[in-house]
Formats: structure tokens, sequence, C-alpha cells
């Protein structure tokens, strides 16, 4: 298929049925003849159908990739409300059907999560599709208790208890695939909310390059990873991709020869070859309490989901001094920020420099809808009015930048799909002696760029450059940070 998107109306054209259960689309059609986009256009029966569809007209096939095919395929669907009414009116499952083609939706719209958030008379159900929640529908209050029961039922939740908080998971499956959910129920003042996060399959396969790393922080983080013992740290907010980054890492560490052992709250993706444990606080299974354990099971690699306290602190620090090489995640809001954060955890400023040896500060930007992406030129003058904060940020005097227009592909969004933006800071023989000085987080940064670091919303300019998202979406996660090394070294050019 060429850059041409076919509209809503050109898919309605095909009947549903016949679009559907043979998966073709109207291409073009220039009266004469029609081209019809399938993912198998070698079924003799396809071009049969459609002469009928098209009556005199000739029908020619073209290939079309299954995802193309997919994203076109929506328009085939009615509004979840609308199939809800159906549900309601034909169905006698009406808490099986309506979960169903919530999760379906969610499913087929790339969405993360789900959330059922009662009122005082409906329901609201929302979806979050690449960082952002939106309204998907929403359905009267007296069919919530039975979705409610049948979601607690299908992630082994009591049913009787309305007045706590509940964890737990769910496995359904979509063809040959199986889809793991993670679910969360709480009670609020109108009833009790669900949340069901959605664990995609994509991360197990995700490269390093696919995640939004740069070659030459690529390297960075392979020359860390390859390292016999020590520490990696990503740092970030909570659904900022950490656990997508680490997982990249484990991909390339993991072989025969080594012995990788996870520990987790919860364990979201498993891979093969890997020792993945769950963070049980019921049985007593915590961070720090795992990790022992872990030490003495003659790991090579060890991951640890979170370091959330003193104590599990003090254990990752000896187990990275003591052999073993060790991934975490850590909340400070840039790379700089860990190491003081560290330090108010309690862990010595001489254990810091001998065992970190990489720490990724990273955020999510959504991506532009290659489908429908076009270009255009701005004046510098004209932008640095709209984003005062860019100012200094392009040389030239007309920029060429990158938006979509919205289609099919990305539900009208503009957007579809994340990438991260990172900053790196390399533990150089000079990071590891200002390490032991006490620094303050600016001193820190002051000599990461000094040796060459960028910042997030560095990194983010340049997958604005490059087309793959917009200076909207990196001022919305990443600020610019102006430091006196990068000060000077501009006046110096």
């Amino acid at each position: 298929m060429n850059t041409n998107i076919p509209s809503r109306q050109e898919v309605l054209s095909i009947p549903k049925e016949i679009g559907k259960k043979y998966r073709v689309v109207q291409y073009v059609d220039n009266k004469s003849e029609v081209v019809v986009a399938t993912d198998d256009p070698t079924n003799a029966e396809i071009v049969s159908l459609l002469k009928q569809v098209y009556k005199a007209r000739n029908v020619k096939l073209a290939y079309a990739l299954p995802e193309d095919i997919d994203s076109l395929l929506v328009h085939y669907r009615e509004p979840l409300e609308t199939r809800f009414k159906k549900i309601i009116e034909q169905s006698d499952r009406i808490a099986p059907d309506v979960v169903v083609e919530i999760i379906d939706d969610a499913i087929v719209d790339r969405a993360s999560d789900i959330h059922f958030e009662p009122q005082e008379t409906e329901v609201i159900i929302r979806i979050r599709i690449d960082g952002v929640l939106q309204e998907a529908a929403r359905i009267e209050k007296k069919y919530y208790e039975n979705i409610l029961n049948l979601i607690k039922v299908n992630a082994h939740m009591r049913i009787d208890e309305h007045a706590s908080a509940q964890d737990g998971s769910m496995r359904i499956r979509k063809g040959d695939k199986a889809v793991d959910m993670r679910v969360s129920v709480i009670p609020t003042l109108d009833g009790e909310k669900i949340t069901i996060r959605i664990l995609s399959e994509y991360v197990k396969r995700f490269s390093l390059s696919e995640i939004g790393l740069s070659v030459n922080d690529q390297d960075l983080l392979i020359a860390a990873s390859k390292r016999p013992f020590g520490m990696i740290l990503v740092t970030g907010p909570t659904g900022s991709g950490k656990t997508s980054t680490l997982y990249s890492v484990l991909r390339i560490l993991n072989n025969p020869g080594v012995n990788v052992t996870t520990i987790e709250d919860p364990v979201e993706y498993k891979i093969k070859g890997v020792n993945h444990i769950q963070v049980n606080t019921q049985t007593n299974l915590t961070f720090a309490k795992g990790l022992r354990s872990i030490v003495r099971q003659d790991p090579d690699v060890i991951l640890v989901g979170e370091i959330r306290d003193e104590e599990t602190a003090e254990i990752a620090v000896n187990a990275a001094l003591t052999g073993h090489l060790l991934l975490s995640t850590f909340h400070a809001n840039d790379a700089a920020t860990a190491i003081p954060r560290l330090r108010d955890m309690g862990v010595e400023s001489f254990l810091l420099a001998s065992t970190l040896e990489l720490i990724v500060a990273q955020r999510l930007v959504r991506k532009i809808c290659q489908t429908c992406r076009i270009s255009k030129n701005v004046k510098r003058a004209d932008l640095e009015k709209e984003f005062p904060a860019i100012k200094g940020v392009f040389s030239e005097n007309e920029v060429s930048l990158y938006e979509a227009k919205g289609c099919a592909a990305c539900h009208n969004s503009g957007y579809i799909g994340r990438s991260a933006i990172f900053e790196f800071i390399n533990m150089t023989r000079e990071m590891k002696d200002l390490i032991l000085a006490d620094p303050s987080t600016a001193d820190i940064w002051r000599l990461a760029v000094e040796q060459g670091a960028h910042s997030m919303f560095e990194d983010g300019i340049v997958k604005v450059k490059q087309g793959i998202t917009t200076i909207e979406e990196v001022l919305r996660v990443a600020p610019p940070v102006i430091t006196e090394a990068k000060q000077t070294k501009s006046k110096t050019k």
C-alpha cells in the first residue's frame, strides 16, 4: 500500500461480512478499475466475491501488510456503547459479553490499561493508549456488580470482600496468543474501581534500538552490561519504560552460560532461561529478603525490580560489589539526582564509587504516526515564539518538522506507539572521584556534560528532527536543562 490511506467511507464500501472475513479493503476506485488491498492476494475466492460488489468494473488485488489491514478493519467496529445496548437487548450473558468487548477493543487499540470507574448512576470505562487516558464508553451501574464479580473470579480475588484493596491476575487467549493481565480493585465512595494492566508481549522482543536508544547510548549500555560485576540503574517515574529497557538488556545477557535471576513486584514479562521471582508480602518475601536468597543461588546477573528502601539498597550494592552484575530501577527525576538520593538512603560514597557503572534516566514520548505523517517548514522565530523553552535549539532560520494529520491507523490521534528519550551518566574515573567528595546534583551533571552527556530534552530534540516525535511531546515530559558547562561550551564555539 502507498501513502494514501483509505477513508472510513472507502473501507465501508465493501460489506462488513466480506471485508472482515476475507480481510479486504478498497484502496483505489477510478471508475473503470478498483484496487483492493488484502494480506492474502492468492485467495481466488476474493475476486469473484468482489466482482459481485463492484459489478462491471475490473477488480485488481494488491498486497498489504497484515497490520495495515488490521488498522483499517477497525472502521467496521460500532461504538462500544452501541455494542453494549445490543448485548443488553439480545444476550443473557451480559457481564461476560461486555467484558470481552472492552478487552478486545483495548487490545486492538494497543491500550496499556483499562479503568472501570463507578459514579453515582453509571460506570465510566476509560482506556490508556500511548500514555493518554481516553473515555471508551459508559454503562448503567445496575450491570456493574456482575461485571465486577466476573473480573474478581477470573483474577482469583474474593468476591465477598468490598472494603479492602485486592490485587490479582488473569490470562485470556486471543487466537493462538495468550494475553496476561494484572488486576487491581480498590473501594471508592461510589463502588469498587477496577484497573486492568495489559502486559504486552512485545517487550520480550524489543531491541535496544527499538526502545529509542541512539547508537552511542547503545554502546554505553552494552559496554556496562558486559562487565563482570557492578550496578546499572535506570531511573524515572512509574510508567516511563524502565522495565522495557532492563529487559532489553537481559535479552543480550541471557544465554545458557549465564545464571540470570530477577525479583520483581510484579513479574510482568517472562523470558525463557531466566529465573523470575515474584515479591509476596503475605509470605514475607520482600525485595530485601529475596535478594539475600538470590545471592546464595550462584547468580551471574541479578535484576531487582526496584530499590525502594535502605535495606534493599544496601544488599544490592553489596551484591554488585561481590562479583555480580546488578540491574535495577530507582525513582529519581534525572540521572544526576540518583546519586544524592542513594546517599540519603544510607549508601556510603565509597561503595557507590566502587559499584556504579551506569545511570540511565528516561521518559516516554508518543511517536508520530508514520502512516499519515507529513513534513512542514516553520520559521525559527515563529517556533521560538510558540515554544519559548526551545530558544537557541535550532540554528537554521527555517526548520523542517513533522506532524500527523490523523488517520485510521492512529485513530485520528496523530500518534501511534511510544519511544523513550534518555540521558546517561557513565561512571568514568573522574566521576567516581567526584562521588567520593559527596557532590551535589548540579556538580554531577556539570561533570557529565563536560564528558559528553546529553539531557533527555536534547535526546528528545534529536528525535524531533528525525521525525519520530513532536516538540510538544518532548516538552511535556522533559523540560530543557541548561548547565554552566553547556553554556561555557556554547560561548567558546
